[in-house]
């Protein structure tokens, strides 16, 4: 697979627990392998940017590094094998991910894992080693404070096929028997060219922001609607996950 990549993307949420409620929007996302990070011309560069603090880990680490050290914490170890990362880029100084996932390959190019660190609005993230079946198909519990209006349990349904031609995400929440909200992805893939992100940050601009806002704004109409409000659990990070 040749990467760096990006995919014009959608993304849909539909909440159904409480309260039905649901939107869709616009995004662009990057595919890249963590040992061949994009190297963009000067003028870019501000608008895509891959920074080992906005993951995982050591900020003084490269996010490769922080990955190894989380897996090896696990009792995974890749020997160097070729992991591909999902992500928003950093883009004038900001960036916000609610997931991340990394593809985490053996030397011979098969699967050993998928990693999904989700991050909250809180600053918070927390992160799922995952096996996935060979359709890209896995289950987790839930163990993590993402939304105000969800608590922390039940199990996730995930579809996290690796991207190719097309990208298509689905995470589904199960909570006391049904489905409480379901996240799906779903894109197709540009060359990450010079010329190709001019277009994307033209048709999509400020990308990174505008997730962070939609999410607040969301959240705070939920609210106005006296959804009710779960309280938030002191979360402990893993120990490769300051």
């Amino acid at each position: 697979m040749i990467v760096p990549a990006l995919y014009d993307a959608e993304v849909r949420h539909v909440r159904r627990h409480a309260m039905h409620r649901s939107f869709t929007h616009g995004i662009y996302l990057w595919l890249v392998d963590l040992d061949d990070l994009p190297r963009l011309p000067p003028g870019l560069r501000p608008f895509a940017r891959f920074c080992a603090r906005d993951h995982l880990g050591d900020p003084a680490r490269t996010i490769r590094e922080n990955l190894d050290a989380y897996l090896a914490a696990q009792g995974v170890d890749l020997r160097g094998g070729r992991v591909l990362m999902l992500a928003n880029a950093r883009s004038l100084g900001y960036v916000f991910n609610p997931i991340t996932v990394y593809w985490c390959h053996r030397p011979d190019g098969a699967l050993e894992c998928v990693v999904a660190e989700v991050h909250n609005t809180y600053g918070e993230r927390h992160c799922y080693l995952l096996r996935t079946d060979e359709a890209g198909r896995t289950e987790t519990e839930k163990t993590f404070y993402v939304s105000p209006f969800l608590s922390v349990d039940g199990h996730y349904q995930m579809l996290l096929r690796t991207p190719g031609d097309r990208l298509a995400l689905a995470i589904t929440l199960r909570q006391k028997g049904s489905t409480a909200l379901t996240a799906i992805v779903v894109g197709t893939r540009r060359r990450a060219t010079p010329g190709a992100l001019a277009r994307m940050l033209v048709r999509r601009p400020l990308i990174t922001y505008r997730t962070s806002a939609l999410i607040r704004r969301h959240g705070i109409a939920l609210w106005l609607r006296r959804l009710p409000v779960v309280p938030r659990p002191t979360h402990t990070p893993h120990e490769e996950v300051q």
